[in-house]
């Protein structure tokens, strides 16, 4: 099945209050809305559009759209109004299967002038922001499909050239600091990164990946690819290399960013690897295991999904408890994602490697690290005990485990920076 569009929007006028009381006619016409779309009532939905948003969105067009939406993401739970202004209210929508902006506009007979569904994402949590000692800069790098957008975090004045980490993000929706709301990751892991490296005279730059934050690309989310990313990160290395600023650029690779680095490096100007939680088997067969804990059906159609990629065939009907990973618009780059031999990636970096994993992460083991050493005998490996996959500390139980992850106040493990300056300072 193919993805719902989401309702288009007629008509939006400029918000220029944000006050947050819901009026009476809003309220109202939410209640209907909900009601009608809970009961497959798409004509009685299409009864309370104006005269002029009829014209525009036919029911023709209108009743096939409500319904795959309501097949895909089943019935409307609840909606909480985030915001009001004009004729404009903005409300958080959450359906059976997924959570979106539903956004509502009324004209003076409250008849809906605008209707459209936007992706929903939360707020993460700021933490501390970056240390007084040290320069934070935006950078915008043009790309052939894009921009990448990130922040530059140098030591105030540099007297001479530096050693530069290229922070590329672990898998999903990261931003720049590490966070991804949709996931429940909101530790600023990067930020926190780029504040200890800085204060020991290391610069970082760390980004939004494509498609998230301030990070454009004309490429949509079903047709990435991992090599899409390790573009991203090709045209940040060149930029890098040619600031006089810098001594040496050193990849800093955070699970999914781990074989990314692997991909970017070949050929590029790079005096050292550092892999942190990243995988040392093919994500397939990750997967796999992973799917050894869901119910049996669950598992037999993900073995089925799988089946049909390695033959290079998308599967469109797919059981929303798989959306997570095997959404139809998420399979163009699981593909991809499962090429990757970790253990021959690592057997082909020719520059020094640091190999971390932490004790208690319970996304990557231990045995993930240890796999990837024996693809470069010659690479450090450090293994930081109570040490979750953010990098933070973190006991082995699994609720108070994943409680670490959106806490942005927390400290990264101090063995991590500890192991990753000596590293950096060691390198010629």
């Amino acid at each position: 099945m193919k993805k719902a569009g989401f309702f288009i929007a007629i008509l939006f006028f400029t918000i220029k209050t944000l006050a947050q009381a819901e009026p009476a006619g809003y309220a109202a016409a939410m209640a209907r809305f909900t009601q009608f779309y809970n009961h497959d009532k798409a004509d009685s939905i299409f009864a309370m559009f104006s005269p002029e948003m009829k014209a525009a969105l036919p029911l023709d067009k209108f009743k096939p759209t409500t319904e795959q939406l309501k097949s895909q993401y089943g019935s409307l739970v609840k909606t909480e109004l985030v915001k009001f202004g004009g004729s404009l209210a903005v409300y958080k929508a959450t359906f059976q299967n997924s959570v979106f902006l539903l956004n509502i506009s009324l004209n003076g007979q409250n008849k809906l002038t605008g209707l459209l569904l936007s992706p929903y994402q939360e707020s993460a949590p700021q933490g501390p922001g970056i240390d007084p000692s040290l320069n934070e800069s935006p950078v915008l790098v043009k790309t052939l499909t894009g921009s990448v957008s990130g922040s530059l975090v140098t030591p105030k004045n540099i007297s001479e050239k530096i050693p530069v980490v290229l922070i590329i993000a672990d898998a999903g929706p990261t931003d720049r600091d590490g966070n991804n709301p949709k996931a429940g990751i909101g530790g600023n892991t990067y930020k926190l990164l780029a504040n200890a490296l800085g204060k020991n005279g290391i610069a970082t730059l760390r980004y939004d990946k494509r498609l998230v934050g301030e990070s454009v690309s004309t490429i949509k989310e079903s047709q990435l690819s991992i090599e899409d990313y390790s573009d991203d990160a090709v045209s940040l290395i060149n930029m890098l290399n040619d600031d006089p600023r810098f001594s040496k650029i050193i990849l800093f690779g955070h699970g999914e960013g781990s074989l990314v680095s692997m991909i970017a490096e070949l050929d590029e100007p790079i005096k050292g690897f550092i892999s942190a939680e990243g995988a040392g088997e093919q994500a397939d067969k990750i997967l796999a295991e992973q799917m050894k804990l869901k119910t049996p059906f669950i598992a037999a159609e993900f073995k089925a999904i799988m089946d049909s990629l390695r033959k290079g065939k998308t599967t469109d009907n797919v059981d929303p408890a798989l959306y997570y990973i095997a959404a139809p618009s998420k399979q163009h780059f699981l593909m991809s994602l499962c090429r990757m031999v970790p253990q021959k990636g690592m057997k082909r970096m020719k520059m020094p490697v640091l190999i971390i994993n932490g004790s208690t992460d319970l996304q990557v083991p231990v045995d993930n690290a240890e796999k990837l050493k024996k693809g470069k005998s010659d690479a450090q490996l450090l293994i930081i005990n109570n040490m979750s996959h953010i990098l933070k500390e973190a006991p082995a139980d699994p609720e108070q485990n994943m409680a670490t992850f959106s806490k942005p106040d927390l400290p990264l493990k101090p063995e991590l920076v500890t192991g990753i300056v000596d590293f950096i300072n060691k390198l010629k």
